[in-house]
């Protein structure tokens, strides 16, 4: 008998133990294929690729010890009281008897997933790490547009938009935001929150289309844990610097649809500690019995929803600046976190109608700066005389204020990943402005830097040796620019240079010439000696000795590979393939650079 024999029908071993498909799985658990994707999305399980597959490689593969894990879930009974429900209301509408149809409907059995979170995320930091795809479903389905009748509940999308809005208020609170950048998908932010880098993207302030390509029933299922898990860390964020969790926002605000802008409000007075004032209680309790006048049934926590469920978001001037500055006497800011505060201090900013107002209200106060737009609700009009810049987004502006700026939207996002002010001429109203250059690459790394980069890096190292202004003056531009050299000039100027250390190794030469006793005359006919035979063999010898040269370098990389393993040496040529790709890539983008200055200057011709 063989030593690893094993009877029909005994034990399975091996991955034949470990691993088990799909079908088997739902078969094991008696739910429908719906319900067992849900439940491997809200409890994290993922599909396992085994080194063998037994059943076959068409097949999905899960874990035994997850599927084991979600058998023994509370969840899993839940859904099956949600299956039998569904089918007492389906009897009922069948039967004709509507009351109990009504009844059955309006006590559905519920579930809550606070203790999915707290399984899934031990630590807050742990939760922190998992924010990514967190925030940008919940920005998604916050764009999405809020109709009765579609696929996404009308309050699934309002629940997003707060969570959303109480999450930039943090960000804008805290100065934690860290880079920016607009792309064709939406705009990437990244925001550094204890400790860790968190990155999301938000979609464009466009009409949102619902596709049929897109299965909703998959996305509402990680939205409807992402919901969960985005409220506990806006309330363990709100409650690390001494703010109540959810907010009671002014109905007044929130009757002009300005959210944001009522949320800081209500984050800027004393209400928003966790330690209660009588007298803004006293308030905001009088503001709800003014507002409750039409129902007098509706209580609190109605009103709390009612007051959030609107689309457009606002923002108040230094209202997240100045939350709860009484319960933070001690400064604990880094010096980066110090650097983004004062990048826009002093700085006014007013938006156009034209301008898209809602990423820029959550980017201006996040880095120091007070912002209004056009509109009802406002802080402040455009006719303000402390206004220093003015966003425009169209090809020419009618009425000009001669003490102030008006620039595009891109210098406002330029600036902030600069972490510099940058001078307005090339973002003036009309102009094609510089190339949008991405905070997220690495241009050493990457072998190509493009001309504005180094220009935004010269400008950075005047303003580290303090050659620039403080922010505010009227001489900051002038400054800026006298600061700035021109890429000719410099270029230039290290031709001189060069012919000037050549000029100089001549001299030096001939100094030494002189010394030791030789003429000119000697020199002369050293020289014509040499037939151009002989300097064709030179050449020829000096051709020869860089081929061995490059020979031996390839000789030597083939030693080394030859003794490398089968797995070694695939790595090894795929990164030779990375290199070589990303060799193209400059090569490319240099071959335009050239070409764009070639058509340039001929036009200027």
């Amino acid at each position: 008998m063989p030593k690893h024999y094993r009877p029909a029908g005994k034990k399975k071993e091996g991955n034949a133990a470990k691993y088990i498909t799909r079908t088997k799985a739902v078969n094991y658990l008696q739910v429908s294929l719906a319900i067992f994707r849900k439940l491997c999305i809200l409890k994290g399980v993922f599909p396992r690729q085994p080194k063998k597959k037994v059943e076959g490689n068409h097949k999905t593969y899960y874990h035994m010890k997850d599927i084991a894990f979600i058998a023994h879930d509370p969840l899993i009974e839940k859904f099956r009281q949600i299956k039998v429900h569904r089918k007492k209301v389906k009897k009922a509408i069948a039967k004709k008897n509507r009351d109990l149809a009504d009844r059955l409907l309006n006590r559905p059995p519920t579930y809550k997933l606070d203790k999915l979170v707290l399984e899934r995320y031990p630590t807050f930091v742990d939760a922190l790490r998992d924010l990514d795809d967190c925030l940008t479903m919940v920005h998604l389905f916050a764009a999405l547009p809020a109709v009765d009748g579609e696929r996404v509940e009308v309050k699934r999308i309002h629940n997003c938009r707060r969570l959303s809005h109480e999450w930039q208020a943090y960000i804008s609170r805290t100065h934690s935001l860290r880079k920016t950048f607009i792309s064709v998908k939406g705009i990437y932010y990244q925001a550094e929150v204890q400790g860790q880098k968190i990155t999301w993207l938000t979609p464009h302030a466009l009409q949102q289309v619902l596709t049929d390509d897109v299965d909703f029933n998959v996305m509402l299922s990680f939205l409807e844990f992402y919901e969960t898990l985005l409220g506990f860390v806006n309330f363990k964020l709100y409650h690390s610097i001494n703010v109540n969790y959810p907010p009671i926002l002014d109905p007044r605000l929130e009757a002009l649809a300005a959210e944001l802008y009522a949320l800081c409000r209500y984050m800027a007075t004393g209400s928003g500690r966790v330690i209660g004032n009588s007298e803004s209680g006293g308030a905001i309790k009088e503001k709800e019995d003014e507002n409750n006048k039409a129902s007098s049934k509706a209580d609190e926590s109605e009103l709390r929803l009612a007051q959030l469920q609107h689309q457009l978001p606002a923002n108040e001037p230094g209202a997240l600046m100045h939350l709860v500055e009484e319960s933070t006497a001690v400064d604990t800011d880094d010096d980066e976190t110090k650097e983004c505060k004062s990048l826009f201090k002093n700085l006014k900013f007013y938006l156009s109608r034209e301008v898209p107002r809602e990423s820029l209200l959550f980017i201006i106060p996040a880095f120091g700066g007070t912002v209004s737009w056009e509109g009802e609700g406002a802080p402040f009009n455009e006719v303000d005389e402390d206004i220093t810049h003015q966003i425009v987004d169209r090809p020419t502006q009618s009425h000009v204020f001669l003490s102030r700026e008006y620039v595009q939207p891109q210098w406002v996002f330029d600036c902030v990943n600069a972490r510099i002010i940058l001078p307005t001429e090339g973002y003036l109203v009309g102009r094609v402005p510089p190339p949008h250059l991405s905070p997220f690459v690495d241009n050493d790394a990457e072998g190509y830097v493009p001309e504005y980069a180094e220009t935004i890096k010269r400008l950075q190292a005047a303003a580290r040796n303090e050659i620039l202004p403080l922010p505010g003056d009227e001489d900051l531009d002038n400054s800026l620019v006298a600061a700035m050299m021109d890429r000719t000039e410099s270029n230039e100027a290290a031709e001189k240079k060069k012919k000037l250390e050549m000029l100089e190794k001549q001299y030096h030469d001939e100094l030494k010439m002189e010394i030791d006793g030789v003429t000119f005359s000697n020199l002369s006919n050293k020289k014509a000696d040499k037939s151009p035979d002989t300097m064709d063999k030179d050449d020829t010898k000096s051709y020869h000795e860089e081929d061995e040269k490059i020979q031996a370098e390839k000789d030597s990389a083939d030693i080394s590979t030859a003794l490398m393993s089968r797995k070694k040496l695939g790595l090894y040529k795929a990164i030779e393939i990375g290199k070589e790709r990303k060799r193209d890539k400059v090569e490319l983008l240099k071959k335009r650079k050239k070409n764009a200055e070639s058509s340039a200057s001929a036009k200027r011709r």
